[in-house]
């Protein structure tokens, strides 16, 4: 049974635009805080963004709020992660996730189901 399963990534070039969507299980969706993360190459899993459970709440890395928009869409049971003026350093694996918790916390152990990652490759 999949519970948490991201779609989207792709191979785009530096300035384009990209939106990540991830499909969670209803059971975990409901009231729980949803989240992405991304490991590039070589590197560990680094937070990007989170959403609260009420969606009344988002936390972003420092640098990437105001390129980066995370929200939720209750009724689809889905939680998206707009990417905007992507650059090089964006590439890696995103992986999206939800904690048994309400609150958006950007620590890495806090969070309790992981999708299996989308590839984003930004190319200059």
């Amino acid at each position: 049974q999949v519970l948490v399963a991201e779609s989207g990534g792709g191979s785009v070039q530096s300035g384009a635009s990209l939106t990540l969507s991830c499909a969670v299980s209803e059971r975990i969706f409901t009231n729980n805080a949803l989240g992405w993360f991304r490991q590039a190459p070589g590197d560990r899993r680094k937070f990007v963004a989170a959403v609260s459970g009420s969606g009344g709440s988002t936390n972003y890395a420092e640098g990437l709020k105001g390129r980066f928009t995370i929200s939720r869409d209750n009724a689809k049971n889905t939680v998206y992660l707009q990417m905007n003026n992507l650059k090089t350093d964006d590439t890696g694996v995103y992986y999206c996730t939800a904690r048994n918790g309400i609150g958006p916390t950007s620590t890495y152990v806090s969070w309790d189901y992981w999708g299996q990652g989308t590839q984003v490759t930004v190319s200059s």
